[in-house]
């Protein structure tokens, strides 16, 4: 049976054939899972490319659209435009292991990283599972960086799995998403994918907004839970093969919060929503003996395909991670799937089961 790679259609641009950030070539995604008891955590392992990415850096951008956050390895993006090793996500509380496994992994195979050459930049981006996971017990570590990279691959399991086992978004499960877009310049095809580990949103799931329908309401109506603010958090990668440069990638990183916002999320006080992406063109050698480097660039009038692409890619992504989310029974709370409420959106589908 082929697996199911749409639910919903988002905006006007076609996907590529996987539908999620791994369609941009070379791009790799892996997890690492918890689901137990007392847990519901893990890691998620993003590689932009299947080289040294230490030795051959790829382009990049950020942006902190609420700062709410425990992220590491931001400011040397904002600063330098490049990143150096996988990107990956987790939990708050684990953000030291697991950026403490990755520069483990990466020395690996750079072992001249600070003897005869600079240090390592380990971006790590978090979300809180606290009320799934006993996020105390900081139970990731080494081992569990490791297996999320080793099994990372061209094509993935969304939902409740890796950094999204413990996510909650609008109220009900969230986790790990992902969609892509394909666009054209000068007859030529590009991707661009997007994936998300979304955290965020009121828990009375009020405002939840599908496809331009507020839903939200009516979950809302059916189980009358407290009104909480919204809050949380969500983390967003943006991944592409169009020949952008840091500027660019910067201002197309803004973007993913209108796709978040087309969710019904207006970013509370205590959210951390950090967006970074990259591009696989332009690839920077970390040694070389040349003094002047040459890349190629989308010129700036172009790009408003690409605002368009991450947005509706951003929104069907969040709505990709809670689709493919099932109810989470957690040590303080039980999360319920939006699949439970599927008669609220089921004219929306593009499919009639889930």
């Amino acid at each position: 049976m082929k697996e199911k790679r749409r639910f919903v259609n988002i905006g006007d641009l076609p996907t590529g054939d996987l539908n999620n950030i791994c369609d941009v070539p070379g791009v790799l995604v892996g997890h690492y899972s918890v689901n137990n008891q007392d847990h519901h955590t893990g890691i998620t392992a993003i590689l932009p490319h299947e080289g040294n990415i230490f030795r051959k850096k790829v382009k990049a951008g950020s942006h902190v659209f609420n700062g709410f956050g425990k992220s590491v390895g931001v400011m040397q993006i904002e600063e330098m435009g490049t990143i150096e090793t996988p990107i990956l996500l987790t939990n708050t509380l684990n953000v030291g292991k697991v950026s403490d496994g990755l520069i483990t992994y990466m020395l690996q195979d750079n072992k001249e990283i600070g003897v005869t050459t600079g240090t390592i930049n380990p971006l790590v981006l978090e979300c809180n599972d606290g009320r799934l996971n006993k996020i105390q017990e900081r139970i990731l570590g080494e081992k569990a960086v490791f297996s999320a990279i080793a099994t990372a691959k061209n094509d993935f399991i969304q939902g409740s799995v890796g950094a999204g086992s413990g996510m909650i978004c609008h109220g009900l499960k969230g986790g790990i998403g992902s969609s892509s877009r394909v666009i054209t310049f000068d007859n030529k095809k590009y991707h661009l994918g997007v994936l998300v580990n979304t955290n965020f949103g009121a828990s009375n799931s009020k405002s939840l907004i599908f496809k331009g329908r507020n839903i939200g309401e009516d979950i809302y109506s059916r189980n009358k839970n407290k009104n909480e603010d919204d809050k949380g958090s969500i983390i967003v990668v943006i991944a592409t093969d169009i020949p952008l440069e840091t500027r660019q990638l910067n201002r197309i990183s803004k973007r993913a919060a209108l796709g978040i916002a087309r969710t019904g999320s207006f970013v509370g006080n205590g959210s951390g929503d950090i967006f970074v992406a990259f591009s696989t063109s332009n690839q920077t050698n970390h040694f070389t003996d040349t003094c002047i480097e040459k890349y190629e660039m989308l010129r700036d009038d172009y790009l408003e395909k690409v605002f368009k692409a991450v947005v509706f890619a951003t929104e069907e992504a969040i709505l990709n991670s809670m689709l493919y989310s099932s109810k989470t029974v957690g040590y303080l709370t039980t999360v319920h799937s939006i699949t439970e409420y599927q008669d609220l959106y089921q004219d929306l589908l593009i499919d009639e089961e889930l």
